[in-house]
């Protein structure tokens, strides 16, 4: 996510390195290159005005600390400064009122915003424990209300029916009722999305806002869009009390310019990233953390948050007491490339780590999800015994796991060399002391900033 953001900074910032202390020059040369960064990922041009000049006065005389050198000083006041322009901290759903609490979603056609009904409506199952039901008022696209069934399905949430003959406002008043009585805490209410603000289409979602009166009205955009999503959301908000935004496809965009423009621009936070194509892919938005990965910093309380919320401790234990008795299989590498797309798959996780975008430029394709996956082909078409005893794969066997799995001998070798790899790592671990050694013995050839 912002890829190309951090990468960008990273360079600008580089300047700063080896200098005695911050001077007006140097934060002047610093804040130049920053501006080119910023204007490359599509920040609004008023959004990167206000930002460098907060960052330049506090920056200028800044004191920098015995324990600090002037790079990063000037890179604290550079995170805060962005935790600022996105919004200080995590704004979160307003639902502490008589249910059903309503949530009326709106947004532009091709935004994802169906797919982020689905979405929210897992979030708050799994998150806050609600009871939810969703509803389509979308009478415009033949396919909008079997996708919103669809998705709803996926969620486990409660599916209102509409058609394609009934009126937004009969649809709304009709779900609204059926929450009431089914007892759910939450109704989200899918509108239609539109290819731009017409004043038909506005007229008929100020009218259901005013009926439906709910507690939050989200806006979706995409967030690939760049600057254009922050000024159509902006645009929005005029014609409608927004609550918040919702910033979809964003594992996909690597410049940021509408993560750093939409507060600024409309007004109103961002309440959320849409972070994948899975119904699980949506992360509540901090402005603090998304600072820190822009920086290269990664977000280590997402990590651990990930992790409590997708990895199986009883699995877990499980797993550690094979370990420590030597008996860790090909079965048990599954599971873990497993567990790790439940937690969003190695691009989400290496997101979320700090000092990944120092990788050399080679090792992060080599580290992608399409990796991950093939290996797991490769352990599927094992038997159970070859999974718990490789040892015993001839070339006769591995040609029919290559075939049976789509891909080459070769690389079932290259799996089965990576897995014998870690089975010789965690028997230096058993024998106690066996992290410090290892981490010694790899420290040479670890990427730039995890040393």
């Amino acid at each position: 996510m912002f890829d190309s953001l951090t990468q960008r900074l990273d360079k600008a910032l580089r300047n700063l390195r080896g200098v005695g202390r911050l001077t007006e020059d140097n934060v002047k040369d610093t804040l130049r290159d920053v501006r080119m960064a910023l204007l490359e990922a599509d920040v609004a041009l008023p959004v990167i005005k206000i930002f460098l000049e907060q960052v330049r006065v506090r920056a200028v005389g800044e004191e920098v600390l015995k324990s600090l050198t002037p790079g990063q000083v000037f890179i604290k006041i550079v995170n805060d400064e962005l935790t600022q322009l996105m919004g200080a901290a995590n704004d979160e759903l307003q639902l502490n009122v008589a249910p059903p609490a309503v949530i009326l979603m709106a947004g532009l056609q091709g935004a994802g915003k169906t797919t982020t009904v689905g979405k929210l409506a897992l979030h708050l199952k799994q998150r806050h424990r609600k009871r939810v039901m969703v509803v389509s008022v979308d009478v415009y696209r033949p396919a909008a209300i079997s996708q919103l069934q669809t998705v709803a399905a996926q969620a486990e949430a409660e599916f209102f029916p509409s058609d394609l003959h009934q009126q937004p406002l009969a649809i709304a008043n009709a779900a609204l009722k059926a929450a009431r009585i089914q007892h759910a805490d939450v109704l989200i209410v899918d509108t239609a999305g539109r290819l731009h603000i017409d004043t038909e289409m506005m007229q008929e979602i100020q009218l259901l806002h005013t009926t439906l009166q709910p507690v939050e009205t989200l806006f979706v955009v995409d967030s690939m869009t760049g600057q254009d999503a922050a000024n159509t959301a902006a645009a929005f908000a005029k014609a409608l009390p927004l609550t918040g935004v919702i910033l979809t496809k964003t594992d996909g965009d690597a410049r940021g310019g509408a993560a750093l423009s939409v507060r600024y621009l409309t007004g109103k936070p961002i309440k959320f990233l849409g972070v994948g194509e899975k119904i699980s892919a949506l992360e509540p938005f901090y402005p603090e953390r998304v600072a820190s990965r822009i920086l290269g910093m990664g977000d280590v309380v997402g990590l651990v948050e990930a992790a409590q919320q997708h990895v199986d401790v009883e699995q877990a234990q499980k797993l550690a007491r094979k370990v420590n008795k030597g008996g860790f299989d090909l079965e048990d590498f599954r599971e873990q490339f497993r567990q790790m797309q439940k937690m969003g798959g190695i691009s989400g996780l290496l997101d979320k780590l700090p000092g990944m975008g120092n990788l050399p430029a080679g090792a992060a394709s080599q580290l992608d999800d399409r990796q991950v996956r093939r290996m797991e082909a490769i352990i599927n078409s094992m038997t159970p015994k070859e999974r718990r005893k490789p040892d015993i794969l001839n070339g006769s066997r591995k040609r029919r796991i290559a075939t049976g799995s789509g891909t080459q001998v070769q690389d079932v070798n290259r799996l089965l060399k990576q897995f014998d790899q870690i089975q010789r790592m965690m028997k230096q671990m058993r024998k106690g002391g066996g992290i410090q050694r290892l981490m010694q013995q790899f420290k040479g050839r670890m990427p730039p900033g995890m040393g």
